[in-house]
């Protein structure tokens, strides 16, 4: 494991005066930004000549691209859904005396680049020196969270040397392609073609998948510099300006996009709504002005969820770092999105939705945003109720299979062994409902949509258990667990835990439900015995003599040994050793045991806990992005507090700090939850089971202090623990009865206490 820091360590800002000319890629990824509409990596608007991955995305747009395998089996998804790079809409050409600049090639000195994470801007700035000029470029954009269409860009440019000859062509550029595409396939056809905008449509596909529509439309406002020419193409159109800047003579340029798509109009009307809005809502303002009514609704989120570390400038920018980037990616205002594990800063994983977001932020959300962002998110999951259905049916079973990967419901991953075999995150759609159930009080989502969707993933678990008429028991075969470093595998603890439970907690529900519930569902006594046989029944693997749950039937079967014997040259062993080595060692690339003692915590002893957790975290690889701050909760539980400490870096700095050696892809999104939830539900020890919020403070040794902000069930309550004191101050809402380390105390405005030396 290796840590490599490009930006400078700042509270509130990703910056650097070093273009790192071999680690482009990465610096991309880290300076990316979005609005949950669109968004884009850290490019250049001018050109790079250089290796570096440009990246423009939009929410909700993707492609349907063929399979392509080398053996088929029945059940086997048609197609591999993947996000689309989309019409580059930041580009120019900008040339001096008629040379195009190329930050790759060119001399430069005086350079900036400085992610604003406070007010969600990206700015740049050099100097140029080229045929003996010297020209200063500054450069801001933003992606409006007021406008959720709008790209916004500016450009000044000085002359600090003899008079020279400036021309910038602005462009909108459809002529790209995804780098993960099969065999170079270009996804777009033009449609229309202007000066000023740009529209394409998705080729035609082989699956009724509907096509895409974008339109992109700019308009440029210049000073100091004229209108000379327009270049129109197929797929790229330009506006080109030029002028003569004397010494030390400004210009600028400001380009404003809008960018609207057939997700929200007819695919006739999709231009000329971006033309519209344009009209009415961006030309009367000046680029202040748009950038102002951005900056204050980021300045509206920050107050609630900004998480305030005192003592570690490192740490401090970490959990902003991720909170601004989770927060860029997703804010709940389109119930039809969800949370892409890259956010829209890389092709990986096809930008789709994976089991991360209900495990991972869903409890992140509930805290931090309005309970209807949470809501939207399992709202999501019912409108793709029947895709479920169909996915089920696929592999011969009844009920409801959620996929591992998908745009509609339909399971569109493209590797066997996730397609067929992690079926645990089936459960984990349960276990948000659960979530949200628990934490908001709110009990009309399960008593309706959520009822569906529990009575369709318990007839999924009924049908693919089976009875072992030598044990006795029921089983669960050729699964893969959390750990994927183990594939076809029999009886994965989690996964049993997670079919009982999700069996356990639809009896419960249906026992409470409304009368058109019961009858929408149809569940029989038949089915309510089985379920409860299954309950009783299952067969769960366990070591009497380590007095230990077992990852799986055969793992004891292994060479046992902790991550500490490995050579530093074996890590990351996924990029260093065949899958057939890592198939066979015993090394867990994520909790898995783990996973489900976090998930049921209030079901487990402490002494379970700690010989679970010192039993695998020693052989855990931490190679998938969630696993780190699953092992840090629950080791600041036990008070590990040296080994809590190292995996919240761990979880806060995984991109900045490129731990695993794979952010040049794009930024860890759905991750980025866990050193949210290390700090809350891990240093803060933040619970709530049974109707009832709980929390056991400490305070890491370098850390003078933290604070965040919390919902919770109609109230704000702000938590602030330093080396000495703990206080909660109840901001709204109505008085709170909770537990604070272990007794029961009301909360009416301010609790003060003596804060828990670990």
């Amino acid at each position: 494991m290796t840590i490599e820091r490009l930006f400078d360590i700042d509270a509130w800002k990703v910056k650097t005066n070093t273009l790192d000319k071999e680690n482009r890629r990465l610096q991309e990824s880290l300076t990316s930004l979005g609005n949950g509409y669109m968004g884009m990596r850290g490019n250049f608007e001018e050109s790079y000549s250089g290796d570096h991955h440009e990246g423009n995305y939009i929410a909700g747009v993707w492609y349907p691209d063929k399979t392509r395998v080398g053996w088929w089996k029945n059940g086997y998804p048609e197609y591999f859904g993947k996000v689309i790079n989309s019409i580059n809409i930041i580009a120019m050409d900008i040339l001096i005396d008629g040379n195009a600049i190329d930050l790759f090639t060119d001399q430069i000195e005086d350079f900036l680049l400085e992610l604003d994470m406070e007010k969600g801007v990206l700015r740049r700035s050099f100097i140029v020196s080229k045929n003996g000029k010297r020209i200063k470029f500054e450069f801001q954009r933003f992606l409006s969270l007021a406008v959720k269409e709008l790209c916004s860009i500016q450009v000044i440019v000085t002359n600090l040397g003899e008079p020279a000859k400036i021309e910038i062509q602005s462009q909108l550029n459809g002529d790209v392609r995804n780098q993960d595409s099969n065999y170079d396939e270009m996804f777009w056809l033009p449609v229309e073609a202007a000066s000023n905008r740009l529209v394409v449509e998705t080729k035609p596909n082989d699956f009724g998948i509907e096509q895409f529509t974008v339109a992109a439309t700019m308009s440029n406002t210049v000073e100091g510099l004229v209108k000379t020419t327009e270049k129109i193409e197929e797929l790229t159109v330009s506006e080109c300006f030029s002028g003569k800047l004397e010494t030390n003579q400004k210009a600028s340029l400001t380009k404003n996009i809008i960018v609207t798509t057939s997700r929200d109009y007819d695919k006739e009307a999709v231009l000329k709504a971006g033309e519209a809005l344009m009209e009415e809502s961006i030309v009367p303002h000046s680029f202040e002005e748009l950038k102002t009514a951005h900056e204050k609704i980021w300045a509206d989120r920050w107050k609630l969820s900004d998480v305030e570390i005192g003592g570690d400038d490192a740490q401090q920018q970490g959990i902003r770092f991720n909170l601004f980037q989770l927060f860029s990616t997703y804010y709940g205002e389109d119930m039809r999105l969800n949370i892409g594990p890259k956010g829209f800063t890389g092709e990986k994983y096809g930008g789709a939705t994976y089991w991360d977001t209900e495990a991972y932020a869903v409890p992140l959300y509930l805290a931090l945003a309005d309970p209807s962002v949470s809501k939207n998110l399992l709202k999501y999951r019912y409108e793709q109720l029947p895709g479920a259905y169909h996915n089920a049916k696929q592999q011969g079973l009844a009920g409801a299979l959620y996929p591992m990967v998908t745009f509609t419901g339909i399971e569109c991953h493209n590797e066997w062994e996730i397609t067929f075999e992690e079926i645990h995150r089936n459960g984990a759609i349960a276990y948000a409902i659960y979530n949200y159930t628990n934490y908001t009080g709110d009990h009309s989502y399960v008593a309706n949509e959520g009822m569906d969707v529990l009575v369709g993933i318990s007839r999924f678990w009924a049908d693919r258990v089976h009875f072992s008429a030598t044990k006795k028991q029921y089983m669960i075969h050729g699964v893969t667990g959390p750990n994927e470093y183990e594939n076809n595998i029999n009886n994965n603890w989690y996964t049993n835990k997670l079919a009982t439970w999700t069996l356990a907690y639809t009896l419960e529900k249906l026992q409470t439900a409304d009368k058109e519930a019961v009858n929408r569902t149809n569940v029989t006594e038949e089915e309510k015995q089985k379920w409860q046989d299954i309950i009783e029944k299952m067969y769960y693997p366990y070591d009497a003599e380590r007095d230990v749950f077992v990852q799986h039937d055969t793992f004891l079967d292994k060479e046992l040994m902790p991550v500490s014997q490995l050579a530093k040259t074996d890590l990351p062993i996924n990029q260093n050793w065949s899958w057939d080595k890592i198939l066979r060692s015993c090394f867990i690339k994520q909790a898995d045991v783990l996973q489900g003692i976090y998930f049921f915590n209030n079901q487990f002893t402490k002494a379970e806990k700690q010989r679970n957790f010192d039993f695998y975290e020693p052989m855990t690889v931490h190679e998938s992005s969630l696993s780190p701050s699953v092992h840090a909760i629950l080791a600041a539980e036990l008070e590990m507090s040296e080994k809590a400490v190292e995996l919240y870096a761990r979880t806060a700095r995984l991109d900045l700090d490129n731990y695993n050696n794979d952010t040049e892809d794009g930024l860890h999104i759905t991750s980025m939850t866990g050193s949210w939830l290390t700090i809350v539900e891990g240093f803060a020890g933040m619970r709530t089971f049974a109707d009832t919020l709980s929390f056991k403070p400490f305070v890491p040794a370098d850390w003078d202090y933290y604070r965040f902000h919390i919902n919770y069930r109609g109230r704000l309550i702000f938590i602030e623990v330093n080396q000495t004191e703990t206080s909660l101050t109840l901001l709204s809402g109505e008085p709170l009865t909770l537990n604070l380390y272990d007794e029961v105390v009301e909360l009416v405005t301010k609790l003060t206490v003596p804060t828990y030396q670990v």
